[in-house]
Parts: structure tokens; C-alpha cells; sequence
């Protein structure tokens, strides 16, 4: 069995009240008393993506003095720039290209994979990035089932707000996982609302946001919500490759 804890768009950019809700979570996260494999943050690390902002993201999140309890894996969103974001918050060498990693765990791979466009708000996985997906399956040879975590929900979350700006050519994702059944599931950001729904016959689970949560329509008028309690979610992966998320406030 894998457990991940999930956060998702923190929005630090330097304001107390980011700073303030963002350690409310992590120190939630960092006392928890039972086991948990690895920590997901699913993009829009940054607000503005300056480097101070992943600074304080990577102290907070202990990527440089491993001071978190358990790995904490990262990928980009739309309010996030690549080069930046690998100098300050990873300690790697500046770049353009999208940020992917792979985490291989005893239960299952993480695929922690880039859905930003450069100066856009919508998403979409470009060619390298499908290729790479493509190549850490196959090298994953189907021994493990797989989780893709990415910033960008493919399909409609009913407010008009992300729908606006969700993954583009979502058809090619699901081309994709109709070739590849050791996919068990999609993790994402962005909506700022937790949510729970399909793509391509896969569970698509989307997490809360730290720094507001999104008002859906029936809900009143305004989109953010600043005065919610930021949130967090737990995925379970099973022996029988089912996936089960809780969410929590703090």
C-alpha cells in the first residue's frame, strides 16, 4: 500500500498570509504520527515564479536540508518558471525544458510530469514530455503500477474558471493510457477545489488549494474563496491497484 500526501498550489509570493497558510499545512503534514511514502506538490509553487519565492518554498519544504519526513516530490503549474524553478527550489542548473521526474517506490512509480506552457495558463504535455512518460514505462516494464501527477486537469471541473485553462489535447493522454493499463491513476492541481472524477476509464483526483479555494457557482458569486481553511489530500494506492483520496482542512 502507498501513501501520498498531496498539497497544491501554495502561490508564495512573499505576503505573510502565503507564507502563514502554506507552514499551517506542512507543519500538519510534518507531525503526522503514522507512515506516509512521499509528500506531491502539483504545481503553482510560486506566484510570480521569481527565485526568492522557490527559496522559501524549498526551506519550507526541507528540499535542501532534508528536513521533511519523507521525500517530497514536486512538479510545475502555469504560475511557475522553469529555470528558476530548477535553480532555486531543485539545486539544478538553470534550464527551459519541462521538469520530469520519476519516483519508484516498493508499491508503485510516480511520475511527476510538466503540464506548464511557458507563458500561458492552460496546460499541455508536449512531445518530449510524452516521450518521456512513454520511455519511463517502458523501462517500468509494467512491474509496478503507476501514478501520473501533473498540474493541469484534462477534463471539465463545471466552473468556468479552470475549465478555461485545463490540459490541452486531452485526446492524446488518453491515447496514451489506453495503451498503457499499469497507469492506476491521474493526480492534479490547479482548480483549486478538491475534486473526483474520470478520464479515459482512470480515477482523476484533484486536490485542494493552499492559498484559497475556488466558489463554484451554486456557492455565491466570486471565485476565491480566501477565507476557506487551506487544504491537503491522502491517496492510498492498494494491493489491487485501487486509489482512494481523503481530504482534510487545517
Amino acid at each position: 500500500m502507498l501513501v501520498l500526501a498531496h498539497i497544491s498550489d501554495l502561490h508564495l509570493d512573499g505576503t505573510e498570509r502565503a507564507t502563514e497558510r502554506a507552514e499551517r499545512v506542512r507543519d500538519r503534514l510534518w507531525e503526522l504520527p503514522g507512515k506516509v511514502d512521499a509528500l506531491l506538490v502539483t504545481g503553482d509553487i510560486a506566484d510570480h515564479g521569481a527565485e526568492a519565492e522557490y527559496e522559501e518554498a524549498a526551506r519550507m519544504l526541507g528540499l535542501r536540508d532534508g528536513g521533511a519526513p519523507f521525500p517530497v516530490l514536486t512538479c510545475p503549474g502555469n504560475h511557475d518558471s522553469r529555470a528558476p524553478y530548477r535553480k532555486a527550489l531543485l539545486g539544478q542548473p538553470a534550464a527551459e525544458g519541462p521538469v520530469n521526474s520519476v519516483h519508484v517506490f516498493d508499491e508503485a512509480a510516480v511520475l511527476m510530469c510538466d503540464s506548464s506552457i511557458p507563458g500561458r495558463d492552460e496546460g499541455e504535455f508536449d512531445k518530449e514530455t510524452y516521450a518521456w512518460i512513454e520511455a519511463t514505462l517502458d523501462e517500468l516494464d509494467g512491474s509496478l503500477p503507476a501514478l501520473l501527477a501533473f498540474h493541469h486537469p484534462p477534463v471539465a471541473l463545471h466552473h468556468p474558471l479552470p475549465d478555461a485553462y485545463q490540459l490541452g489535447q486531452p485526446s492524446s493522454l488518453a491515447a496514451l493510457l489506453e495503451r498503457r493499463p499499469e497507469v492506476a491513476g491521474l493526480i492534479t492541481g490547479h482548480a483549486h477545489t478538491p475534486a473526483a472524477t474520470a478520464f479515459a476509464g482512470r480515477p482523476l483526483v484533484v486536490g485542494p488549494g493552499v492559498t484559497w479555494t475556488l466558489r463554484l457557482p451554486w456557492e455565491g458569486e466570486g471565485a476565491a474563496d480566501r477565507d476557506a481553511p487551506p487544504g491537503f489530500a491522502f491517496h492510498v494506492l492498494d494491493d489491487e491497484r485501487r486509489l482512494t483520496s481523503h481530504f482534510r482542512v487545517v
